[in-house]
């Protein structure tokens, strides 16, 4: 039976192949990119629900 659960050594794995993909310098670029995008994901959520419960009243 297949599993979709990453354990600890393919993280690691997955970790080193970035690394040699990206290098260490783009490493906190790419992070901090990531973090804005999961910022404004969050934000558009929150506007959504708001909006849904205006709409209610």
């Amino acid at each position: 039976m297949l599993t979709l659960f990453i354990g600890g050594a393919e993280l690691l794995v997955i970790a080193i192949v970035i690394l040699i993909i990206f290098g260490a310098s783009k490493i906190p670029l790419f992070m901090r990119n990531l973090g804005k995008g999961v910022g404004e994901f969050k934000k558009g959520l929150k506007e959504a629900e708001n909006q849904e419960d205006k709409e209610k009243e």
